[in-house]
């Protein structure tokens, strides 16, 4: 009896699995030696242990990446459409950053002491985003972290509140989920030593009525949210919700803190200023620097008032925001020359027309096969989902994700010179991208479908 799964023949899928897997061995005995080696000392066998759950039968080792494309240590080349899951959105190596760490590089690359760039690059991100103060930091983990900070400061409240199914880096307070109906912490968190639902509460993306049950009492310092969830497969915000859930929190006196991280795929000022959100703090991370570490968040006018009297207020000492590296002299110079030739208009312009062809030609195959799967697009950024209608919350956008399904089509698509983001399916284009390579990654795609229809 044959076995079916999200509309293909599961059966077929696993014979297809096990040639793909001999595939990718026998063209890459350079990547497996360096897995063996690797295995001696590194914990799992890798630099970071998530690395290792890629669709891969070893970790695939990388030699070189320059634009929409990178080559492994055994000479197979890929056009890349992962793009460090948005940190090289803009194409891997841009060569007005690579000019500028070199040159900045040359000249000192930490001092704990702020340079020029860091002068323009905040006025350019005011411009930008449209909020008139900014911070920096190494990562969007980090910015987050502070951003909630400075929200539990200024509020002087403890709660904080999340969409079920979020992503925000590693912060631990966001790993809250909702397990019929009731917050959990999340199982897979390691070393959590205290209950984060006891300072966390989650409620659905898209749910108004459940958004002001958790606010109502006046409790909540902050709603931290993408305004488009991406990390557990894409979830759109319905229309009229942020409107209503931005007049929900200026009501109960919660502050927004729009995390921007992925979303920045949305165009210039990300999805907050293309749809004129009003968010009190945003978080940028992964591109901003052209692929160095580095991020940032923004301050409302009164957002940055109350945050400074907070300071003041507060006894001498470590507040517990800030690291020795962050704004170092390498991050405000690649940050300059990113935000000033390389994240720019016609950038996007490039990538949207791109990413609407990607999708179009996702959905005729999908069509074509008659498949009950859909496409979900941000900007620059689409995905494939194993539903025909797409999800509208966490639980339903969890409910469809299968680890299993997306190692084949990914090992499978590798195979054939194309990377896609790992743990679900989102594609996303860059301005070296070309129509060449979006319909490689189509006609590879309705390859894998014919196979195992």
């Amino acid at each position: 009896m044959t076995t079916t799964r999200h509309g293909i023949n599961w059966d077929k899928a696993l014979q297809l699995h096990a040639a793909e897997r001999e595939r990718f061995i026998a063209a890459r005995p350079h990547s497996q030696r360096l897995s063996a080696q690797a295995d001696q000392h590194l914990l799992f066998g890798v630099p970071l242990h998530w690395m290792d759950d890629w669709s891969t039968p070893f970790t695939l080792y990388v030699k070189q990446a320059q634009g929409a494309s990178f080559e492994d240590v055994d000479g197979n080349r890929y056009v890349d459409f992962c793009l460090g899951d948005t940190g090289a959105m803009f194409g891997h190596g841009p060569a007005p950053v690579a000019r500028a760490v070199a040159e900045q590089a040359a000249r000192g690359i930490t001092t704990m002491l702020p340079s020029e760039d860091a002068v323009w690059v905040a006025t350019e991100l005011a411009r930008r985003f449209g909020l008139p103060y900014w911070q920096f930091a190494m990562t969007a983990t980090d910015a987050n972290r502070f951003a909630l900070r400075w929200a539990r400061a200024a509020t002087g409240r403890q709660q904080l509140l999340v969409f079920n199914g979020c992503y925000h880096g590693t912060i631990d307070d966001v790993f809250v989920d909702l397990v019929d109906g009731k917050p959990v912490q999340r199982a897979s968190l390691l070393g959590q030593v205290y209950d984060l639902t006891q300072y966390t509460r989650v409620v659905e993306f898209n749910d108004l009525a459940a958004l002001e049950e958790a606010l109502k009492d006046g409790q909540v310092a902050c709603l931290l949210a993408e305004p488009a969830m991406t990390n557990i497969g894409m979830v759109l915000p319905e229309p009229g919700f942020w409107e209503a859930a931005q007049a929900l929190c200026r009501r109960y006196g919660t502050l927004l803190i729009m995390d921007e991280t992925h979303t920045i795929s949305t165009g210039m000022g990300g999805y907050t200023r293309a749809h004129g959100l009003k968010p009190d703090m945003m978080v940028l991370g992964k591109p901003m620097g052209g692929g160095v570490p580095c991020a940032v968040y923004g301050f409302s006018e009164e957002m940055a008032k109350r945050a400074q009297q907070a300071k003041r207020e507060a006894v001498p000492g470590h507040s517990g925001i800030g690291t020795t590296l962050t704004a170092n002299m390498l991050a405000m110079a690649a940050m300059r020359a990113n935000l000033a030739e390389v994240m720019t208009e016609q950038a996007y312009t490039h990538m949207f027309a791109l990413a609407e062809q990607l999708a179009a030609g996702l959905r005729a195959v999908i069509a074509r096969h008659a498949l009950p799967w859909c496409v979900t697009q941000v900007g620059a950024r689409t995905e494939f989902q194993f539903t025909a209608t797409p999800p509208r919350n966490g639980s339903e956008a969890d409910a469809i994700l299968d680890s299993d399904m997306e190692h084949i089509i990914h090992l499978f698509l590798l195979n054939r010179g194309l990377l896609i983001t790992p743990f679900h399916n989102m594609l996303l284009v860059c301005p070296q991208t070309t129509v060449e390579d979006v319909a490689r990654l189509v006609t590879a795609f309705d390859e894998f479908v014919s196979a195992v229809r």
